[in-house]
């Protein structure tokens, strides 16, 4: 099999060729803010399938059916919010608008008392994600250099994961303060999201230039480049379900509520130490090869899983977070780098369009697969997907505003 060509024109702003700080101020705030929003969502998040299924006492393929519903809607808004910024050249409404929308769902988890109301409420919550998705990765895209762009990414899901690590902590303890009172935790959520919608007020748009190429903002104007990039991850996304059913999976091997929150714990502090220098590395050695380096850890997680139990699933979760810490900052560097400057933004949402569309199958699939098959076939499905995925990329050429691989 031949390597993938691309077209190696590429488009960037002026503003992005002359900018020569690494992580420029609107950098670290949209750092902070997604800190502080992660300490929301996680306080909620390994939380919710304990809830759903013993609390609401629904069965596996509800959780399916409410996380692939959430991926999904904030996939299809995220395609719609990335074209829209970049036809009318804005970021920061659709960053500021989609974190408070987030913000207002998390304390009415607490009223929750079917499972079908949690899953509207997971959708309202993921309809903001996705208006912020795209236009905040443009944004980072807009005021950071090249070259720099792996090391800006990789700062942003550090922040994120941090914020996260931070809000599993504070699951942890408000379990033990309140004996596994959900719906208290879930109300108590709010305030950090909160914070972080007010911190969005101190964004401003960066300033904005003619760019040499002009071309109308739809996906019919994306570069080959682009949907080769982004198919091979699609092509990993169609296994890769919520993470809901690795802790799930963990329960069902004889965690409790807490020790399933410590694990996950874990997993995100893995995560957060490893997001930042594999970003900068991405940027040093190339992207495809962090990436391959991570879908390969991907592939032993979900085997682990899926074959070994008890206390196998500690290193499993760290593994995981060093997985999600080479691939995550690295492929939105790499979508980045795949499309002209002036549709950053429509590159961005076309590719979380895509990868949620991948988690709604995933996610439903995992759930039938853990109700009629077995509780492993979920884990078996992930790692053959992402073995797949691992097949093409070294196939693929790199990117041309990406560092040589």
């Amino acid at each position: 099999m031949g390597a993938i060509a691309y077209d190696a024109r590429v488009s960037e702003t002026p503003e992005e060729q002359r900018e020569t700080s690494p992580l420029p101020p609107t950098v670290r705030r949209l750092g902070w803010i997604s800190f502080l929003v992660d300490i929301a969502s996680e306080m909620l998040y390994p939380l919710i399938p304990v809830f759903v299924s013993e609390t609401l006492g629904a069965p596996g393929r509800a959780l399916g059916w409410i996380e692939g519903a959430a991926e999904g809607t904030a996939a299809f808004t995220a395609g719609v919010a990335g074209l829209r910024s970049d036809r009318v050249k804005k970021r920061v409404p659709f960053v500021r608008f989609g974190y408070a929308l987030s913000a207002l769902s998390k304390p009415l988890l607490a009223l929750a008392y079917a499972w079908p109301f949690v899953l509207v409420l997971r959708v309202f919550d993921r309809v903001g994600k996705g208006i912020r998705t795209a236009p905040r990765d443009a944004l980072i895209a807009d005021v950071v250099a090249s070259e720099h762009r792996g090391r800006a990414y990789g700062f942003h899901r550090t922040m994120d994961t941090a914020g996260a690590f931070v809000g599993v902590l504070c699951a942890l303890a408000l379990l033990a303060l309140w004996h596994g009172d959900y719906r208290r935790i879930f109300a108590v959520s709010a305030l950090p999201a909160l914070v972080a919608v007010a911190l969005t007020f101190t964004l401003r748009e960066p300033r904005r230039f003619e760019t040499t190429q002009r071309r109308p903002a739809n996906f019919r104007a994306l570069p080959a480049r682009f949907w080769t990039t982004a198919s091979v991850l699609w092509i990993f996304a169609l296994g890769n379900s919520s993470d809901t059913f690795l802790l799930l999976r963990a329960k069902d091997q004889g965690f409790d509520a807490t020790t399933v929150v410590l694990a996950y714990a874990l997993y995100n502090v893995v995560y957060s130490a490893v997001a930042y220098p594999a970003g900068i590395l991405s940027d040093r050695i190339g992207r495809k090869r962090v990436i391959a380096l991570g879908l390969a850890c991907y592939v032993v997680v979900y085997a682990g899983f899926a074959a070994l139990g008890g206390a196998h699933l500690w290193w499993l979760f760290a593994l995981y977070g060093l997985h999600m810490g080479l691939v995550q900052g690295a492929a939105s560097a790499w979508i980045a780098d795949s499309a002209p400057g002036e549709l950053k933004a429509t590159a961005i949402g076309a590719y979380r369009m895509g990868l949620g569309f991948a988690a709604l199958f995933a996610s439903a699939c995992a759930g039938y697969l853990w109700d009629g098959v077995a509780h492993a076939a979920p884990f078996w499905l992930g790692a053959g997907a992402a073995a797949s995925a691992l097949t093409v990329v070294p196939f693929l050429v790199r990117t041309p505003n990406a560092r040589p691989t």
